[in-house]
């Protein structure tokens, strides 16, 4: 049951040689979600082996150019793919007359519908929900409207252990009930208390993605628990009045952020091509949050599974 984040381009403002604008891949048991779409996203998921049309959603962070630029050419390469299905796309209210153009001018020919879904809102809101996930966004501190993203595995059903059904002459009835969550109560007074006699396999995981912003006193409960944090990270400390003028972050602030979060990795980038290395973007996050690392075109991060113990005899 894969749960990974891909980035496909870990610059900011301005592309490098070796490093592309924001755009990535998150893939829940094989779905994948696009999360923001910067210039060259289409050549980055054909470079990763990502098909265009396994993407049903795309979620846009806010409406600077290095977040969307790559929208116009990835939705004219999944027509000519052929694509029938509808396609989402979750951004800012700003998108949608941008959508409108784009679609009116070069739209004709599409086979399939791309439906806008306005995110707004003041705390953490769920804007989809899947069979195997849950995704809610949340606002960020930025110059322009701004969401970041969290993607939560939807809870398995609970399992009974076998052990137990024997011994205790388990019916397929209750053992039905004890798998929703129910705990029960038999004709002869016994209870059968459900934390007992059943386990969850395992424990959903947690990706939170948080694009441009400065820091903010709520967003760390916005991110609580996470397994994998995305951060941005545009400047160094070196930069740290910069930051503040242009509401992004340095290192030491996502760093921060994680570190109060309990999350269980931190992984940064959005750097500014004003860096020629992004060794001291580690090194400064690494001093206050150990478990970072660093954003790097087409390398995968896995989520691991956690399963939990049956304690079978």
């Amino acid at each position: 049951m894969k749960f990974s984040f891909t980035s496909l381009g870990s610059a900011s403002a301005t592309p490098t040689v070796n490093r592309f604008p924001s755009a990535h891949v998150l893939n829940v048991h094989e779905r994948l979600f696009l999360i923001d779409c910067g210039e060259g996203c289409q050549m980055q998921l054909r470079r990763y082996g990502f098909s265009f049309l396994k993407i049903r959603e795309i979620f846009i962070s806010h409406i600077h150019g290095d977040h969307i630029f790559g929208l116009p050419g990835l939705l004219s390469s999944m027509s000519m793919m052929g694509r029938r299905e509808d396609l989402d796309i979750y951004a800012p209210q700003d998108l949608a007359p941008i959508l409108k153009s784009y679609l009116r001018f070069f739209g004709d020919g599409f086979q399939f519908n791309v439906n806008f879904i306005k995110v707004k809102g003041k705390g953490l809101i769920s804007i989809l929900k899947t069979k195997r996930v849950e995704v809610l966004s949340f606002p960020l501190n930025h110059r322009i409207e701004c969401y970041g993203y969290l993607f939560r595995e939807t809870a398995p059903g609970r399992n009974v252990h076998k052990h137990l059904i024997k011994p205790y002459g388990l019916t397929l009835f209750e053992i039905a009930r004890l798998k929703e969550g129910e705990s029960l109560v038999r004709e002869s007074g016994e209870i059968l208390e459900n934390g007992y006699f059943t386990y969850q396999p395992y424990t959903p995981r947690l990706f939170a993605y948080c694009s441009d912003t400065a820091p903010f006193d709520e967003l760390p409960g916005f991110v609580q628990g996470c397994d994998l944090l995305y951060h941005e990270t545009t400047f160094a400390s070196d930069m740290q009045l910069m930051a503040g003028q242009t509401l992004h972050s340095t290192a030491a602030d996502a760093a921060h952020c994680a570190q109060d979060a309990n999350a269980g990795k931190l992984l940064i980038g959005h750097f500014s091509s004003r860096y020629k290395s992004t060794s001291l973007f580690l090194e400064e996050a690494r001093a206050i949050f150990p478990s970072t690392y660093e954003a790097k075109e087409g390398q995968e991060f896995d989520i691991p599974l956690v399963k939990h113990c049956n304690n079978s005899k």
